[in-house]
């Protein structure tokens, strides 16, 4: 079997950081790059970073959009596979701050994909969004489902995604596979998210915004399935293929609410508000494809992973 030479963008992220040591510790050669951006903590990511690099995995501050110092590393590394999972992501940020989508996203994508049509044996695999599938009615959703009404602009963004890919596919004959997480939490993840903003606030003895009084069910998917599910996309090499990757069960976030108290052993304090604006009211994952095609099995239950969660999040020291 040839030996992988895997690239990452957004190695220093939540998801990236995660898939950059389990293809090391099972023996493929991993570098990536982050922009180390101020969306949220750089310190996180720096501290993500720090890890990789007592690994021996080697770490670059670059852009993506800087097209011809990522080519130049890529080209020097002989470069199997591209992983690309940069981009801003975000739903609430998006309202605010369109600009950045349209840089990161769009802009940033193209600049992948100019580099892969410029090395075409190069596999690239790039991380797309449950958020794509915006007002479909059917649960849980499939790949198959229409995915052309998007709530937000963040999911606009994920689904041109899709669509550059295909194009590019079409023109250029490059391999492209995009997965659509659903709502990936666990140990070092990112602080914007709502699982992670209620566990500070409650530690805090902070009040949590609910939205929609609660009423919103969410398909958490456990960091550890995630990678695993993206190494096997990353393994099939798939000339052009779209995925699902999630639990494939669906919770109340009063449910989560109720775990993270558990876990942190202190009540949380709710203010409950109406429905943000760009939100979706449910994600669930139709996850047979990905069961199918990639052997795709989730382990981690929410309560599972809510514990090993906030067992990081009391004793960060440890991890």
């Amino acid at each position: 079997m040839m030996e992988k030479k895997i690239f990452i963008t957004g190695i220093a992220g939540f998801i990236g950081f995660h898939l950059a040591k389990y293809l090391h510790n099972r023996g493929d050669i991993v570098i990536g790059c982050d922009n180390f951006n101020a969306y949220y903590s750089p310190e996180l990511k720096r501290a993500r970073s720090d890890q990789l690099k007592k690994l021996g995995i080697s770490v670059h501050a670059l852009d993506i959009q800087e097209t011809n110092a990522l080519k130049d590393l890529i080209h020097k590394n002989h470069i199997t596979h591209i992983v690309h999972l940069a981009a801003q992501a975000g739903v609430r940020y998006s309202l605010t701050h369109p600009e950045s989508y349209e840089e990161n996203n769009l802009k940033g994508f193209l600049s992948i994909l100019e580099i892969c049509k410029s090395h075409p044996q190069i596999k690239l695999t790039y991380a797309s969004s449950s958020s794509v599938y915006g007002l479909n009615k059917k649960i849980p959703f499939s790949e198959n489902d229409p995915t052309d009404a998007p709530t937000n602009l963040y999911a606009a963004t994920k689904k041109a995604n899709e669509l550059m890919a295909h194009a590019y596919h079409h023109l250029y004959g490059i391999s492209v596979t995009g997965l659509r997480y659903f709502t990936v939490y666990g140990p070092w993840g990112r602080p914007d998210m709502a699982y992670f903003l209620f566990a500070k606030a409650i530690q805090k003895g902070e009040p949590i915004n609910v939205f929609n009084h609660g009423k919103m069910r969410r398909d958490f998917t456990y960091i550890d399935d995630i990678v695993e599910g993206t190494a096997a996309a990353i393994d099939l090499e798939s000339p052009l293929e779209i995925f699902n990757l999630g639990n494939s069960k669906t919770e109340e976030l009063e449910t989560l609410i109720t775990l993270l108290e558990k876990g942190l052993q202190k009540k949380a304090k709710r203010i409950s508000l109406p429905m943000q604006k760009g939100e979706m009211m449910e994600t669930s994952a139709d996850i047979k494809k990905a069961t199918a095609k990639l052997g795709f099995s989730p382990k981690v239950s929410l309560e599972t992973g809510i514990i090993y969660f906030t067992s990081w999040i009391n004793h960060p020291e440890l991890y």
